[in-house]
């Protein structure tokens, strides 16, 4: 029996929401996948969907463009309709930013471009076990606003992850990345390996093996979490 329908928001014509979606299909759902940068319209309304997920992009939260601004306006339909929502790199940045957060880059100019360190909060590890080492790819980080509970931190960018409201997660890494995007990612963007911070294509290659299967598991129990069943009077709220 199918699980039920999921919005899948992406930034450009050629761009897949990897693993997450993959899972995702494994577990029941179908994926309603849109492009509001193409011209795809948002529902007004996620009556016929169980949550909707917001993927990364090479844009940042703060430009101007059209959509961008549709798109962070747009997440206050699951926070008000108590949807599962998940933001994963921009989108959790989008999803900070609509709160009253602020995206900026790092003081000293580092980014995060491959493999780092991740640490569960104290109400992280209530969640379950965490990845100890995740992929990154971005040059900004945000900050939290109040109601915002951080679940995770690390080293670089101290805010990883991220719940408000019980409903609505962000992640400023990338669980959902297979090899072969990190393929795709590493061509397409070797530009910014010399970025201060980066780390080159085949380090990220070498990280792949060691750390990825922590990240696949983690990631099938927290999307468990994120869709999990919610009572009829929540979802009528």
């Amino acid at each position: 029996m199918a699980a039920g329908k999921i919005l899948i928001i992406l930034h450009s014509e050629t761009s897949s929401p990897g693993r997450v979606g993959t899972m995702l299909k494994e577990k029941g759902y179908t994926l309603d996948i849109r492009r509001p940068c193409l011209g795809d319209a948002l529902p007004e309304t996620l009556a016929e969907h169980e949550g909707a997920a917001i993927f990364g992009g090479p844009m940042s939260a703060n430009d101007c463009d059209a959509f961008i601004r549709a798109e962070t306006d747009w997440i206050a339909i699951p926070l008000k309709e108590k949807k599962p929502f998940l933001g994963i790199c921009l989108g959790a940045q989008m999803l900070a930013r609509h709160l009253g957060g602020k995206v900026e880059p790092h003081a000293e100019g580092f980014v995060e471009i491959g493999y780092f360190p991740l640490a569960p909060t104290e109400v992280g590890r209530k969640l379950g076990d965490w990845p100890g080492t995740v992929y990154h790819w971005h040059r900004e980080g945000f900050t939290l606003t109040q109601g915002c509970e951080l679940l995770a931190t690390g080293q670089t960018f101290a805010n990883q992850a991220f719940r408000y409201d019980g409903e609505a997660y962000g992640l400023q890494f990338h669980p959902e990345v297979t090899r072969l995007m990190m393929h795709r990612w590493s061509v397409r963007g070797a530009h910014r390996f010399t970025l201060k911070g980066a780390q080159n294509g085949a380090e990220q290659l070498s990280g792949q093996i060691l750390h990825d299967a922590p990240v696949r598991q983690w990631l099938w129990g927290f999307l468990d979490l994120w869709l999990r069943p919610r009572p009829a009077s929540a979802q009528a709220a």
